[in-house]
């Protein structure tokens, strides 16, 4: 009888650390997945981004949509006729 408990309580043991180590596993790979998704959603928006960036900053496409857009409202300037404008808050 004392033989049987004793070996009776090690496999309890084993069992409950097993149930254990299986529930925090499958806690552990569900926070996984769902960052592995949240990285996967905010690269495609980066992309997007970054793809809208360089498509619609470039010197030519802005120009031709100020073609399409403004027609005449927008005009060529060199740089150095540029000035500088300063306001006072009086």
């Amino acid at each position: 009888m004392h033989k049987k408990t004793l070996l009776f309580i090690p496999i309890i043991i084993l069992i409950i650390s097993t149930a254990y180590t299986k529930n925090s596993t499958k806690r552990l790979d569900k926070q996984i997945f769902e960052i592995q998704e949240d990285i996967r959603a905010l690269n495609d928006i980066y992309e997007l981004v970054l793809f809208d960036f360089n498509y619609l900053t470039s010197p030519n496409k802005l120009m031709e949509y100020s073609k399409i857009y403004f027609d005449k409202e927008l005009k060529k300037k060199k740089i150095t006729d540029l000035k500088v404008l300063e306001f006072n808050n009086e």
